[in-house]
């Protein structure tokens, strides 16, 4: 894969350029993460906040976390399209949704977290490295 990918939401109000590859690539399963998504899960790639380029102005919602930790969602206050996020946890860490890649075939799963919250209707691939809640992570 080419080191450097863009995306954004759908309306083009904001848009950013990724410079390195995912650290991490995956989905949520937590009942967060579907609210947000509006789906069984949410499907997300965590990248170095050094390494992200972002234009224009996300609207962020802000929750408390199973950690403890701060969630922070960023959508387009125009069209509404999930975007970015960020973990008061995790500083220098970023984590953009994989519905906003312009191309979505960039997006290569390798975990899902929290299948105690997921919903037998919404079909991931068995194969991939699950956990019932949340692993300690690192960025």
């Amino acid at each position: 894969m080419a080191s450097t990918f863009t995306g954004g939401c759908d309306c083009g109000a904001i848009r950013y350029e990724c410079t390195e590859e995912p650290i991490m690539s995956g989905h949520c399963q937590c009942r967060d993460c579907q609210h947000f998504s509006g789906a069984g899960h949410l499907s997300l790639m965590m990248v170095p906040k050094a390494a992200l380029t972002v234009t224009g102005e996300p609207k962020f919602y802000d929750k408390r976390a199973d950690s403890g930790n701060v969630a922070h969602r960023g959508f387009c206050p125009n069209c509404g399209s999930p975007v970015i996020g960020r973990n008061s946890g995790m500083p220098d860490a970023l984590f953009l949704f994989a519905g906003s890649l312009d191309d979505p075939g960039r997006f290569k799963p390798s975990v899902v977290v929290y299948t105690d919250r997921g919903h037998a209707w919404d079909h991931l691939d068995p194969t991939l490295t699950s956990f019932a809640r949340m692993p300690p992570l690192r960025p």
